[in-house]
């Protein structure tokens, strides 16, 4: 089904004021859906140049493996901060304004040519990236009327589509053309996005003045300081030989702890919080959190590992490895469309409890031997295309459980979601990376972290009945 015509077709009217013009919603959407298709393609095309950036700028890999990392904290640390500000001054100025910004620095990564300059850079540009998605959400909130529901429940569809055909153009663009098309893909897109947002993206409410603004520079301090150092303990443990008893690391780990657990200390007793509590752990909002974390989150740092695992416990080769990701993005696309139409009848619950234990059932799958005389590479096919019919079903719950609680409080909350689902990513693959490094089996260590997330998700079942239940449009 096209997921256009449906945004069309099941939205109704849209709600026409004397002075105003209707909203085009099919173009708005598809404004919105472009420029998060960008910037999720740009999060996984890099990794495909990796290789050949160590070559062509002459340095380490431990120095190009900081072109995703640094990209990753200013991406998370940034995340809260774009949610407030797109509240702040407007969703519209916001996402051109990060749109602006993450087509500049693209485009000024790909003219680079030295490592230390792109890193900086990636930095910045992970700034305008991460104003996108909470801006966006903001956009549809405020214009789709009683269709929001459905109109961000398509959102779903939209990001696994950027993860499938990012390493494809990155392969393309290395193999055929070079390493600094990775960047330039993002020019004319966001120029297209920026064209079309400043004619056919309404303004919205303007946001009420405030007389006294408050930067909670202690709280981005205190929050940036724990990502940074956690990140840096994550990389640690993810390089060869490491000790997980490393003074290093355990300082890193340390500082870590403190600066996380000072900045919930923080934001409960600051009178503006960068964050405000009741988002992060109030009665509704701490369930629909923690199930972004681990079905959304953790289910996402397992199927990253999958081309790694059907290497190295059988042997598939890179080519097959990667077509194991094309089957889990088809289904997630398909059953996020599919819930999302649905999902008035179904309220939020229901979904839940499928996708979930669909994904268990694929976890579970991925982490046994192959039977009854199925190939290894079907058998992962299958287990793959599973966890992403259940990661499908899921999403458009996830997405509307927090927004239908504080619509006000949008963009705050969708960035809230993409800072909890990349915590879990986060998490999962430094924990993973660092058991397989540190075993002699690799492709069985990881099997048994499989089986280990598959309890983990079965144990975390019940969250799912403190989610607040909600049917029809909010």
């Amino acid at each position: 089904m096209n997921v256009l015509h449906a945004v069309h077709t099941l939205s109704g009217p849209s709600e026409i004021s004397k002075e105003k013009p209707p909203v085009r919603r099919v173009l708005v959407f598809s404004i919105v859906a472009m420029a998060l298709l960008m910037t999720t393609v740009d999060s996984t095309i890099v990794a495909t140049a990796l290789h050949t950036l160590q070559i062509e700028l002459h340095t380490t890999i431990n120095w190009i493996g900081w072109t995703i990392t640094a990209y990753a904290f200013g991406f998370v640390l940034m995340l809260p901060i774009s949610g407030k500000l797109s509240e702040r001054y407007g969703h519209r100025q916001i996402f051109l304004l990060s749109i602006i910004t993450f087509t500049l620095v693209s485009l000024c990564c790909g003219l680079s040519s030295n490592i230390y300059i792109l890193i900086a850079l990636r930095v910045i540009q992970a700034v305008g990236g991460a104003g996108i998605t909470p801006s966006a959400t903001g956009i549809i909130v405020d214009h789709f009327g009683e269709a929001r529901d459905r109109a961000v429940s398509f959102f779903g569809s939209v990001f696994p589509i950027g993860g499938m055909i990012g390493p494809i153009f990155g392969g393309l663009f290395v193999t055929y053309w070079t390493w600094r098309g990775i960047f330039f893909v993002n020019v004319p897109i966001g120029i297209v996005v920026i064209a079309m947002a400043l004619r056919y993206v309404p303004h919205g409410h303007r946001p009420k003045v405030q007389t006294h603004l408050h930067t909670d520079i202690l709280g981005i301090v205190l929050l940036g300081t724990g990502v940074l150092a956690g990140m840096f303990a994550a990389s640690y443990m993810g390089e060869q030989n490491a000790d997980i008893f490393s003074p290093m690391f355990i300082v890193l780990l340390i500082l870590a702890i403190v600066s996380i657990t000072a900045f919930f200390l923080h934001i409960a007793h600051v009178r503006q919080p960068l964050i405000a509590p009741v988002l992060i752990y109030g009665k509704g909002f701490g369930a629909v959190n923690l199930i972004n974390i681990l079905f959304v989150g953790v289910t996402a740092g397992i199927i990253t590992l999958v081309p790694l695992y059907a290497t190295t416990r059988y042997g598939i080769n890179a080519l097959n490895s990667g077509i194991l990701l094309v089957a889990y993005g088809v289904a997630a696309i398909a059953l996020s469309v599919v819930a999302a139409m649905m999902l008035r009848r179904t309220g939020y619950r229901l979904p839940l409890y499928a996708g979930s234990s669909i994904i268990i059932v694929g976890t579970i799958l991925l982490a046994v031997p192959q039977r009854w005389g199925i190939s290894p590479f079907a058998w992962l096919t299958i287990s793959t295309f599973l966890i992403g019919v259940g990661s499908g079903a899921i999403n458009p719950s996830c997405r509307n459980a927090g927004l239908q609680l504080a619509p006000q409080r949008s963009s705050t909350i969708a960035a809230l979601r993409s800072l909890f689902l990349q915590v879990g990513t986060i998490v999962t693959i430094a924990i993973a990376t660092a058991i397989i490094s540190e075993s002699a089996n690799s492709g069985h260590a990881q099997a048994w972290i499989n089986l280990s997330a598959a309890v983990i998700f079965v144990f975390s079942i019940p969250l799912i009945s403190r989610v607040p239940e909600h049917h029809g449009s909010w």
